[in-house]
């Protein structure tokens, strides 16, 4: 029998899914219409666009840097060498790539190939693969490391996930892996522009999957991209919040200003073609959501009476790069960097595959450079630079009503919620049951145990049956919550990982989960006050929702205790490794920049008891 009694059945939901779908369809109507009525007024938003889409990745490209080529051994094919290389995508970190280099004088075309979500990054079979024929067709390609993945893992040698927690730690030092991306992208063309056997007038881009998404942004915001070729990537903002993406693929409050289409027409006049393929099975990636996103780019192009250097082709395959969309590709580019033939596909050449580890820049046993930072690595290093930077005694000369306004921005909290509607069901062992409507339609099942007049409100993220409850010898009254994606309201798309597809789909919608949380335990707690004026109030959180319940009495009046179980004392990374204490609802963009969970203890007035406190990997912790 459940400690807590049921609220509803939990396979019936409470409708938040299909809000943010909702939510998410009127995002795609307001913002996949272009302003576009003259070129003019299409220049002028894209500079907006652009401006707005570096500030929400925290893109941090300086071209300014040295590259800092260096070579570590090559392979000599038939026709062309395969170089080991790292060059400098930012000041701190070093990128692992392939260097592809036909031979002759040249200049030859150039072609940056991204990877998707192959853990071995650059030297998987089909990711080489391009490599091969291109460089057989007189083209010379960079193939790199995406951030996290191949090369560039937490520990050397092995190959890892670059996204679910590893990759949503980037946000908590207010940058994303898709701005990473795209600054190791940018400076990959920075050093093909700079080798003297490249023409930098002649630079192409293409990938698959995770790939493909980076050769669509890669040539939105840098113009060196003359021709592209993203497969099996492009379809709507609007369907990845229905579907699994990586946090690779997010843009942070993305559908709060522009949709697929608006990035996809950053590229114009430039020639762009789309390929799809009708056997993919991820809902983002379909056919006719990169129709949608086509139909209205297109009107940019036409702006440029450019339409001939738009297209798309859809093949009857499954996810992947298959060797008809290779010679697809090999025609696009010999027609755009080469000014050869009309653009239809070509036979690609034959090609050997090589062994990986012939590829990797710094094979096993070999001490790899230490400026080749894992995502670990660079959000440990990031994490103790905000923090000299963010002192305590800085942060007392601050007015307190601006640090609470700047943590609301932080938590996406625009308005408070109130509970509009309560439905009081039949009492169960003891606990008489709620559901409580709040004023975003979205419910809340509430189990609430009588006893005296202090108060407990108790929440875990797993649910109401994973919470601990008191001994009941205490005599408080007890209210245990379940909140948005918590125990009966469980997300029915958290089939991967807990809390990765709901945070990733609120982040798209400007709104984080943390603050969500925030906002509706301020809406429990107000009616808890209105209907049975508790003499004390007492929040009882664990783990991610520790922080929830520690923001919630900064920003709401009432709460007179914490009670914090296995909470974390910060958001900067600890250990060495993927994390897998916490999970993807902890992560809060930009939240190391405003002070850290040490600089909310300290404008909380609530007092506080913290039980088992824990750093970011779960280690135990001493909090200052």
């Amino acid at each position: 029998m459940n400690a807590v009694p049921l609220i509803w059945n939990h396979t019936s939901g409470n409708g938040f899914e299909k809000y943010l779908e909702y939510e998410a369809s009127c995002r795609f109507r307001e913002f996949s219409e272009i302003p576009c009525g003259s070129l003019a007024d299409w220049r002028k938003y894209r500079e907006e666009l652009r401006n707005t889409i570096r500030l929400k990745l925290g893109l941090n490209y300086d071209r300014s840097l040295p590259l800092d080529y260096r070579e570590y051994g090559k392979i000599v094919c038939s026709g062309y060498e395969v170089r080991r290389i790292t060059y400098r995508s930012s000041a701190e970190m070093l990128v692992t790539a392939n260097l592809y280099v036909p031979e002759g004088k040249g200049p030859f075309p150039g072609v940056i190939n991204m990877h998707g979500h192959w853990k071995q990054g650059k030297i998987a079979e089909r990711v080489q693969a391009r490599g091969h024929v291109l460089a057989r067709e007189g083209y010379v390609v960079l193939v790199p490391d995406a951030f996290g993945a191949g090369e560039r893992g937490s520990e050397p040698g092995k190959f890892e996930y670059h996204g679910f927690t590893l990759g949503a730690s980037l946000l908590n030092v207010g940058e994303t892996l898709m701005g990473c991306q795209i600054q190791d992208n940018m400076r990959g063309v920075d050093l093909l522009c700079s080798l003297p056997f490249v023409d930098s007038e002649r630079i192409g881009a293409t990938g698959a999957s995770g790939g493909g998404n980076q050769t669509m942004w890669l040539t939105a915001m840098d113009d060196r991209i003359k021709a592209a070729v993203p497969v099996v990537s492009v379809g709507t903002f609007e369907s990845y919040v229905r579907a699994r993406n990586c946090m690779c693929e997010l843009l942070p409050d993305g559908l709060c200003f522009t949709e697929e289409s608006g990035i996809l027409a950053l590229a114009a006049p430039r020639a762009l073609k789309i390929l799809n393929g009708m056997q993919d099975t991820n809902p983002a990636f379909a056919v006719s959501e990169m129709l949608r996103s086509y139909d209205n780019a297109r009107k940019v192009y036409q702006l440029y009476d450019a339409d001939a250097s738009l297209a798309y082709q859809i093949f009857d395959t499954p996810h992947g790069y298959w060797p008809v969309m290779r010679s697809t590709m090999l025609g696009w580019f010999d027609l755009h960097l080469k000014n050869a033939g009309h653009g239809a596909p070509r036979q690609e050449p034959e090609f050997t595959s090589l062994p990986e580890k012939d590829l990797m820049v710094f094979p096993e046993g070999t001490p790899r450079a230490p400026e080749v930072l894992s995502i670990a690595s660079y959000c440990r290093l990031r994490g103790e630079q905000l923090a000299a930077g963010n002192s305590r005694q800085e942060r007392e000369k601050a007015d307190r009503a601006d640090r609470i306004a700047a943590l609301s921005r932080i938590l996406r909290i625009s308005e408070p919620l109130r509970v509009i509607s309560v439905r009081e069901l039949k009492p169960e062992n003891g606990w008489n049951r709620f559901c409580l409507e709040l004023s975003d339609h979205c419910q809340l099942p509430l189990a609430i145990r009588p006893g005296n007049d202090s108060w407990i409100l108790l929440n875990h993220p797993a649910g109401k049956n994973a919470v601990a409850l008191p001994d009941p010898d205490s005599g408080a009254s007890l209210a245990v919550v379940d909140l948005m994606g918590q125990g009966e309201n469980r997300s029915s798309t958290e089939n991967v990982s807990d809390y990765h597809e709901l945070s990733r789909h609120l982040l798209w919608l400007g709104r984080t989960l943390t603050g969500e949380w925030v906002r509706e335990l301020g809406a429990v707690c107000e009616w808890l006050h209105q209907r049975f004026q508790p003499a004390t109030l007492r929040l009882d959180g664990t783990a991610e929702s520790a922080p929830a319940m520690l923001y919630a009495s900064i920003l709401y009046p009432g709460i007179q205790e914490l009670r914090l179980v296995d909470a974390p004392v910060s958001y900067r990374f600890a250990g060495t490794g993927i994390p897998s204490f916490y999970n993807m609802a902890l992560p809060l963009p930009g939240i190391l920049a405003w002070g850290d969970l040490e600089a909310a203890m300290e404008l909380s007035p609530a007092r506080k008891i913290l039980v088992s406190p824990r750093n970011s990997d779960g280690t135990p912790s001493q909090p200052s």
